[in-house]
């Protein structure tokens, strides 16, 4: 039977519906900061380089400092909602509770065109990689496409066959790459000398440290977030984790502690060694240039490199598990299409998101692959980093907006309260203000960003005219209106 709430319609779910919609707990608290580290670790490996060609080694030096504190704010605050709120839709839980259906839309839509985009950033850098080293090892050169097809099939077939296997394979594959990272590292030590670092040539009105003045902090910004991007995932896993209340918090602020140490250790040490900073911040992959440096062009290198693909997969793969269980979520509350949120009957995996979502990040990242009449020469992993870098943004303005309403919300059981509280969220939620102001300032990612803003505004529109007459009172949606009902009843 339906119901109206204000602008939207509810039904309730029957137990077919539930029942076909099922997850499975496994997730400790290691496999909560292998999901939020291993998410992330690529941005060691690929990605944060395009901020050295727009802001020089300064500018993204300053970027990432920036950037460090914007997700310091978000974990602590995120920390303390996912296990006042420990439902699968995350971020969409957090602003639908303390806003309403269309903020939780909204952000939840955002979300989604993070974690759909971020994975094709990723397969960009394993094509990159991949191709540079089957080329130098066996000659051998397959079209990047073809690398990326075999990546979305293989790792989209780990998450659908079971949430254990998913996350076992997470933490070897997060360890691992934190395991080369510092290999890298080490090696790199005796080749550091800040001359690599500072080998861009200064524009007009540029210095060394700043070769595109104060303004290249600014272009540097949605490169620096690549360092820290979707640790905020972890709460899309509450509904398969043993223990939400405990681990969620632990998993978030330990895995932000150790990105932080990652961050900085690889900007510097990659940016400053042979061949320099100039040569790194137009690389698909920075990382193989490194290690050729450390050991020699030659079969060393190239099987470091290979194995160094190990931070890629940890972020390719945790991420489509991230973005399946946003589409799950979302679509088991009717925002999206419900047949997405099916899961599968033994393994209770959400098997339709994880292949629909696949199938979006292909589709796109072969669009800008082919479409250079209208995105030029850029590399096509730098527009579709902007373009993720759009959606985050926008779901973490409306997460911190949600933080500083839940506060005045009574209620709520906190069993994690931030010790940065409504200040913490302020400033992460100012920055990344600022940041989404300014990835409107590179002309050659702007029309990727443009893209996305049509995706979102089509979005918005499904809503408005569909979706929200078809709504199911899902676990989020049942919270958040008991929430408020025992509002008005105050």
């Amino acid at each position: 039977m339906a119901s109206n709430k204000g602008s939207v319609t509810y039904s309730k779910a029957d137990a077919g519906y539930m029942e076909k919609r099922g997850l499975k707990r496994y997730a400790g608290i290691w496999s909560l900061w292998a999901l939020g580290v291993g998410a992330v670790i690529s941005g060691d490996f690929f990605g944060w380089n395009f901020g050295l060609s727009v802001g020089g080694f300064g500018g993204l030096l300053a970027a990432t400092i920036i950037i460090a504190v914007m997700y310091i704010g978000l974990c602590y605050s995120i920390a303390e909602m996912s296990p006042a709120l420990p439902h699968t839709g995350g971020a969409y839980s957090f602003a639908r509770t303390a806003m309403g259906p269309w903020a939780g839309y909204i952000t939840g839509l955002a979300e989604n065109m993070e974690y759909v985009l971020t994975p094709a950033v990723i397969v960009v850098g394993i094509g990159g990689y991949m191709g540079a080293i089957f080329n130098s090892l066996l000659g051998i050169e397959l079209a990047d496409p073809v690398w990326w097809a075999l990546s979305y099939a293989v790792f989209v077939g780990i998450n659908v066959i079971g949430v254990e296997l998913t996350f076992k394979f997470t933490v070897v594959i997060t360890f691992l790459a934190l395991g080369i990272l510092a290999v890298f590292w080490i090696g790199a030590i005796p080749h550091f000398s800040l001359e690599h670092a500072l080998d861009i040539k200064p524009q007009e009105g540029g210095s060394l440290w700043f070769p595109m003045g104060m303004t290249g902090i600014a272009a540097a910004l949605p490169f620096a977030i690549w360092f820290y991007l979707a640790i905020e995932q972890l709460p899309l896993a509450a509904e398969e984790a043993h223990d939400p209340v405990r681990d969620m918090p632990r998993g978030l602020l330990w895995g932000i502690l150790t990105l932080i140490v990652a961050s900085f250790l690889t900007l510097f040490l990659n940016a400053g060694i042979a061949p320099g900073a100039a040569v790194v911040g137009q690389s698909d992959e920075p990382l193989f240039l490194a290690f050729k440096t450390i050991f020699g062009d030659g079969v060393g290198a190239s099987l470091l490199a290979l194995v160094a693909v190990a931070g890629l997969i940890a972020s390719f793969h945790t991420i489509i598990y991230a973005y399946g269980r946003n589409i799950y979520s979302l679509s088991r509350a009717g925002y999206f299409p419900k047949w997405l949120s099916i899961t599968h009957s033994t393994r209770k995996t959400p098997y339709v998101a994880l292949i629909a979502g696949a199938v979006i990040g292909f589709v796109v990242a072969l669009i800008i692959h082919y479409g250079e009449a209208f995105f030029g020469s850029v590399p096509v992993g730098a527009v579709l980093l902007n373009m993720a870098v759009f959606g985050a943004v926008i779901a973490y303005i409306m997460q911190m907006l949600a933080f500083v309403k839940l506060r005045a919300m009574p209620g709520i059981e906190r069993p994690y309260v931030s010790p940065l509280g409504i200040a913490g969220a302020v400033v992460a939620g100012l920055i990344a203000l600022v940041t989404l102001a300014f990835l409107f300032l590179n002309e050659d990612y702007r029309i990727g960003v443009y893209g996305c803003a049509i995706w979102f505004a089509l979005g918005l529109i499904y809503f408005a005219v569909h979706s929200r007459h078809q709504m199911i009172l899902s676990p989020e949606e049942e919270f958040a209106m008991r929430i408020k009902a025992e509002r008005g009843a105050r």
